[in-house]
């Protein structure tokens, strides 16, 4: 069960190691980009591509649906990337229902793990295996795996090498219930300091608050990178910000107010020093570097 690229490696993964893999289920097909062509989900073109059958509910409760996915008799379910489902799903086959989640849990339960980690400047974080309970992410953990968050990591960047991450675990997790060596443990036994959360992402989270420290408005850029994409206001349009360059220099200047020689930098001023813009797009272009940007772009 799954939707994004992301399900797509774990899905992959599962197929070529030759597990029995009945049925995909995905989210129904939808108009999406400019022309609104009706589009197909990752996964559902790559379970084509290897005819699996594909099922796609508009509500995980109807009963036609809930009968067909009874009859493939599936022993186990697995979830990567789809939405919350009720219990007469996950509980339906003998040896329930395990997701895939990018972070070490408990930590950044919910929709952006990737996003919220990087933003909150992290240095590592991971994926785990868990079995899927009432309450979202709560489950008892499988397996986990911990993964590096480079100082340049944006959340284009982790989100690959936690899809691959995703992908390996979740092959140790079945074989492990295979052979019976696995011990689920319960989040509440795991002792954390303070719980982190990650919601999802609302377009108001991505504007930029220039009155915070380069540090962090530097995490906010790439934890944002290359989507949904943190942005701020330029002469009345909307300027998309996805690579910056710290200066940790101090300035007397107002947060928010830019430099430029119109050629080759344009940097904006934080409370404690400045970020250089490396790569933006301005409302209704396409995405450039900054020199190209400069090429054309005329200040007031």
């Amino acid at each position: 069960m799954g939707t994004p690229e992301f399900a797509v490696e774990s899905l992959k993964a599962l197929v070529e190691s030759g597990e029995n893999v009945v049925a995909v289920i995905t989210a129904p097909d939808k108009p999406a980009g400019r022309g609104q062509k009706i589009q197909q989900s990752a996964v559902k073109q790559y379970a084509l591509s290897r005819n699996i059958p594909v099922l796609q509910p508009e509500k995980l409760k109807n009963k036609d649906f809930l009968d067909e996915l009874k009859s493939y008799k599936a022993d186990l379910q697995v979830v990567v990337a789809f939405r919350m489902l009720p219990e007469a799903v996950w509980n339906m086959p003998a040896l329930g229902t395990i997701n895939v989640h990018a972070s070490l849990l408990p930590q950044y339960r919910g929709a952006a793990p990737i996003n919220h980690a990087i933003i909150n400047g992290e240095t590592e974080t991971g994926v785990t295996t868990f079995l899927l309970q009432h309450e979202i992410d709560t489950g008892n953990i499988l397996l986990a795996e911990k993964v590096k968050i480079e100082e340049s990591d944006n959340a284009g960047v982790l989100h690959d090498k936690l899809m691959s991450a995703g992908a390996r675990t979740l092959l140790k997790t079945i074989e492990g219930l295979k052979q019976n060596t696995l011990q689920p443990i319960p989040q509440a036994d795991i002792s954390t300091d303070q719980l982190k959360h990650a919601p999802k992402i609302f377009k108001d989270d991505c504007l930029i608050d220039w009155d915070n420290s380069t540090a962090r408005i530097y995490n906010k850029i790439r934890g944002l990178s290359p989507y949904p994409t943190a942005f701020t206001h330029l002469g009345g349009k909307v300027l998309k910000i996805f690579e910056t360059e710290k200066e940790n220099v101090g300035h007397d200047m107002k947060p928010g107010t830019y430099q430029t020689d119109g050629k080759t930098y344009l940097k904006f001023a934080t409370r404690d020093g400045y970020l250089r813009l490396l790569s933006v797009q301005i409302e209704g272009k396409k995405k450039i570097d900054i020199v190209e940007f400069l090429r054309g772009y005329r200040f007031d």
